[in-house]
């Protein structure tokens, strides 16, 4: 309304829909509909009101070119100089109303976005303005100078197409998972809207903002309530989505401490408080600064343990008044809420890691197994325990970045090696971070072994079964040295990297 009216006290004059014209009327601004202008009525429920030559004429007719001028003149059409447009609600339409695929199809803007290409088409004449933060900035400069420099309809007209390309591109998000077409379609646009601007990226020298998907699904980072503390950091945001990837993986009560992109503790126990403290002891030099997830509610025990650490953030379902308020005695702690509970749903977007000139795109590619998934190759059997425990190694070394090998016991991670070029370093790595305490441990690998000296390395630390997907050249060296060592060997036949 104050736009409105700034622009009126400059002498513009203004055209306008029915509805917005009743509006501005009813506030004292003196305003031309739309149909008085073209010389027809809106029609057809509002769907045909400014798709008209009168108005795109007006709007698209370069004023350096005389024959353009001259067709106007011929046909009375008055140019239009500025168009001002704020388009239908189509995110919060279908988060509103999502089910209702005619509400959604109501409010896909036509004659907006059809106006707001035609004047950026037509920039040089033409300021196309799309965004209320852009009001103030326009009604300044016009009153200073009384137009705007061509640097400000540049940057007007970059803005705009922005704005419309990301109108298209969350319709055709919501429209592509109502009716599902091919996995990797010939074209992908990407809907994504700025959250916040970040005080740096991965380094100081380095600039940063946070984007999120509207209409992206379930439990995101983007989507969490932050309780406490101050705004999350670039490495805070992977750190916390690899947690909450991880964490969702597991059913018991279940606590992962996250340091660069990778767990450095996880456990799984009949308590949250339990698996934190069971997890936090993994590595604890490591944890120093770390990213916390818990698939449940954060209770005062567990509030108790996490306070007695250095952490960067916490993110659980919910955390309940007493250990909210204990933490918040911190004052750097992040702490997060999720919107729904930490329970893993089915995987429907892509996966993206922008490379430089383009995009890899692939499915998540989530994998589950049971013990009628793995194939014995030694001459041990693995006992239930093995395999249970061998199991949940699974479920760990999948999120660790590759190369990586992970030893654990029970229900919790003991040693974790994460990032080598070489396996057996991983392997290495592993035993030096578990010491004494991968002695009767189960390892899991997230592809197979080249060579046998991962195995005759985690005979050193006392493991007695891996579990591997196997597939090398030298598959039968390898379920020879587990032989020699006497450990049970289980091949899962799925590599499960992650770069």
């Amino acid at each position: 309304m104050e736009f409105a009216q700034g622009l009126a006290d400059l002498g513009v004059d203004i055209v306008s829909t029915g509805g917005t014209a009743s509006l501005l009327q009813g506030n004292g601004i003196r305003v031309t509909e739309v149909s008085d202008l073209t010389g027809f009525p809106e029609m057809l429920d509002g769907r045909v009101k400014t798709l008209h030559p009168k108005v795109h004429a007006g709007i698209l007719a370069r004023r350096d070119v005389p024959e353009h001028m001259a067709t106007l003149k011929e046909h009375s059409i008055p140019t239009i100089d500025m168009v001002v447009i704020d388009l239908y609600p189509f995110k919060r339409t279908v988060q509103e109303r999502g089910d209702s695929l005619e509400d959604v199809i109501e409010n896909i803007d036509i004659g907006g976005p059809s106006m707001i290409r035609a004047a950026a088409k037509n920039y040089r004449s033409v300021a196309v303005v799309t965004d209320p933060s852009q009001y103030q900035v326009v009604l300044d400069e016009l009153r200073r100078q009384g137009s705007l420099e061509e640097a400000t309809l540049q940057r007007l007209m970059v803005e705009s197409f922005r704005v419309t390309a990301f109108y298209d591109a969350m319709i055709a998000s919501h429209l592509s998972d109502r009716f599902p077409g091919a996995r990797f379609p010939e074209t992908l646009p990407l809907a994504l809207q700025k959250e916040y601007d970040l005080r740096y990226g991965e380094n100081p020298n380095q600039e940063a903002a946070f984007y999120a998907d509207p209409f992206a699904k379930g439990n995101t980072v983007a989507k969490t309530e932050q309780l406490h503390g101050k705004q999350l950091s670039y490495n805070n945001i992977l750190d916390l989505d690899k947690a909450m990837d991880i964490v969702m993986d597991f059913e018991r009560p279940t606590a992962v401490i996250m340091k660069h992109t990778n767990p450095c503790g996880l456990a799984s126990e009949d308590t949250i408080a339990k698996a934190f403290e069971v997890a936090y002891a993994v590595d604890p030099m490591s944890a120093f600064g770390c990213v916390i997830a818990l698939n449940r509610v954060c209770d005062l025990a567990t509030a108790e343990g996490i306070s007695t650490h250095f952490v960067e953030a916490v993110i659980a379902s919910e955390f309940v008044p007493d250990a909210l308020e204990l933490l918040s005695r911190k004052k750097n702690i992040r702490l997060l809420r999720t919107i729904a509970p930490m329970v893993k749903e089915p995987e429907t977007e892509l996966k993206m890691k922008k490379v430089r000139g383009g995009m890899l795109v692939q499915t998540w590619g989530d994998i589950s197994l049971d013990p009628a998934d793995l194939k014995l190759v030694t001459k041990r059997t693995p006992t239930d325990e093995e395999i249970k425990g061998m199991l949940f190694a699974f479920k760990l070394v999948k999120h660790v970045i590759s190369n990586s090998v992970v030893y654990t016991k029970g229900e919790r991670a003991v040693g974790i090696g994460a990032g080598q070029m070489s396996r057996v370093d991983s392997a290495m790595i592993a035993r030096v971070k578990g010491g004494d305490e991968t002695r009767g441990c189960v390892m899991a690998s997230d592809a197979f072994f080249p060579f046998r000296d991962g195995v005759d390395e985690a005979a050193k630390a006392g493991i007695t079964a891996i579990i591997q997907p196997g597939g090398s050249i030298r598959d039968q060296e390898v379920i020879d040295a587990a032989n020699e060592h006497g450990m049970a060997m289980v091949f899962t036949g799925i590599r499960v990297f992650r770069h």
